[in-house]
């Protein structure tokens, strides 16, 4: 894929692997639109890139939450740039508070995340706290912003002749981490996915969460609505991916980055969780479609 002319446009981009892939994007000459909820931030991560060398970035304030600001920035690219080749979805709510960083951080030996599982429910127990709200705003961010988003751009992606949509995901919406066996099957099976279907998993796990029933239904107890989100999302691109054969989408886990929303834990630094992202949205036009990569190898979901 030429870079010339070509325009991306990153979500969460102010800051941690958001930022970095901006950076990464705008090195190779492509045109990078940040965006990011807060308009400060985004200008300041602007002027950060620009004092760096890289004039091609440009800041627009979007909430992937609000319809309005989904419009707004859809209205941005089209009047400024006529299409969007390159759509990274990297914002997203945690749907927890880390209450004791520290104790996370020393959780299991450092293992911290990747040992956040629901066998250690009750040593995570004041922890990672989680409530209905936090769930909510988890999946209104992760899952519908992120559809919400994709549809208000397609038009704009159709008008490119190499478009990529990059849905950056965790290795926490791996299948394995959910229980129930219906809910498995459903998102496991690609040639029957649909939107309705996806959109019902995610609907029937927010009311058991309401009513206190993610337990007894075999949903994931520890971050729950995390991990709910991303393998919702997982599965949305792959219907994506087959319903607009001609594009190239595809979801990536970054690996285990030091941000924010782990809470400055993990090995790798957002530099380097931002390689797989800006690789997935480099992909050359015959690259896979449909795929889950787990940092830079495909892998399975």
């Amino acid at each position: 894929m030429g870079v010339k002319e070509l325009c991306a446009l990153v979500t969460g981009g102010n800051k941690g692997i958001g930022l970095e892939t901006c950076r990464k994007l705008a090195a190779t000459g492509i045109t990078v639109i940040l965006t990011a909820r807060n308009e400060i931030n985004g200008t300041e991560a602007v002027e950060k890139l620009k004092l760096s060398g890289l004039s091609d970035v440009v800041f627009h304030q979007l909430d992937i939450s609000d319809q309005a600001s989904i419009s707004a920035v859809a209205k941005f690219v089209e009047t400024n740039f006529g299409k969007l080749d390159i759509l990274v979805n990297n914002a997203a709510a945690p749907g927890i508070v880390i209450a004791k960083p520290d104790e996370l951080r020393s959780f299991k030996d450092g293992a911290a995340f990747g040992e956040v599982a629901d066998k250690y429910a009750d040593l995570l127990e004041g922890i990672l706290v989680q409530d209905y709200k936090l769930a909510e705003d988890c999946l209104r961010t992760n899952y519908y912003g992120v559809k919400a988003l994709i549809a208000e751009l397609l038009p704009l992606l159709q008008l490119s002749s190499s478009a990529r949509i990059v849905n950056v995901t965790s290795n926490y919406g791996e299948l394995h981490f959910i229980p129930n066996e219906e809910v498995k099957e459903e998102l496991g099976n690609v040639e029957h996915l649909t939107e309705e279907k996806i959109d019902g998993i995610v609907k029937w796990f927010l009311k058991d969460f309401k009513d206190n029933k993610l337990k007894a239904n075999g949903w994931p107890i520890t971050v729950s609505a995390y991990k709910i989100s991303k393998a919702a999302i997982a599965a949305y691109t792959r219907f994506l991916a087959k319903t607009y054969p001609h594009m190239i989408i595809n979801c990536v886990h970054p690996g285990y980055v030091q941000t924010d929303i782990t809470s400055k834990t993990g090995p790798l630094t957002p530099e380097e969780g931002a390689r797989a992202p800006t690789m997935v949205a480099l992909l050359p036009d015959d690259g896979p479609s449909g795929l889950y990569f787990y940092e830079m190898q495909p892998s399975a979901f």
